[in-house]
């Protein structure tokens, strides 16, 4: 049996600093006349049942989007792990879908691949893995489909001071899921640090 879309949540993550954009907050930058994040927002919205924002500023803004908005539950901007424990702690259903608000272009279908890898392999985490420029493809941590039940497992791992998701997420059965077929966009997982590159992604 496929994972019903009903028991999936997608969780936003836009907590970072934006350390390498200059500090501005980078879910909330123009992306083809709309925020980054609405924009992904909108992209994420068909493939779960429902949907969440991990952000640290501008929560007034995010709000705006219709979804709840969730800061850290960890101090210091401690990067993506930290988004996953506020989703895991937030999360009402069996599963959590996280995207990065950064790569507009990612798969429609990415959640859908990821439950189906979930399923097959009986997996506790399924993680994406996208052909590079250099044609290597490689694990886009980021975009990681967990079951929620993992909440314990991540509060000892960070509790512990582990930040880094490869580390905690080789804990797990884990299935990584290419897309790489001939269908696939080559720049589905190219996310934008710089504003040079956001606008790069917004032509076709």
């Amino acid at each position: 049996m496929p994972i019903p879309i009903a028991d999936i949540t997608g969780l936003i993550l836009a907590g970072g600093r934006g350390s390498r954009m200059g500090g501005v907050d980078k879910g909330l930058q123009n992306f083809n006349g709309m925020p980054l994040a609405l924009h992904t927002l909108l992209r994420l919205q068909p493939q779960v049942g429902e949907l969440m924002i991990n952000a640290n500023r501008n929560l007034a803004a995010y709000e705006s989007f219709g979804a709840p908005v969730w800061p850290d539950v960890l101090p210091d901007f401690a990067g993506p792990l930290a988004g996953f424990l506020t989703g895991l702690e937030r999360c009402e259903t069996p599963w959590l879908a996280t995207v990065p608000c950064d790569t507009p272009l990612f798969p429609a279908d990415l959640v859908a691949r990821l439950a189906a890898a979930a399923e097959r392999q009986d997996a506790e985490i399924a993680m994406a893995a996208g052909r590079e420029e250099d044609g290597q493809c490689r694990t886009q941590p980021v975009f990681c489909l967990l079951r929620v039940d993992l909440l314990e497992s991540l509060v000892r791992f960070t509790q512990g001071g582990g930040r880094k998701i490869d580390a905690w997420t080789g804990q797990h059965k884990t299935v990584t899921v290419p897309f790489d077929a001939a269908g696939d966009d080559p720049r589905a997982f190219c996310n934008a640090n710089t504003l040079a590159e956001l606008k790069q992604l917004e032509r076709p």
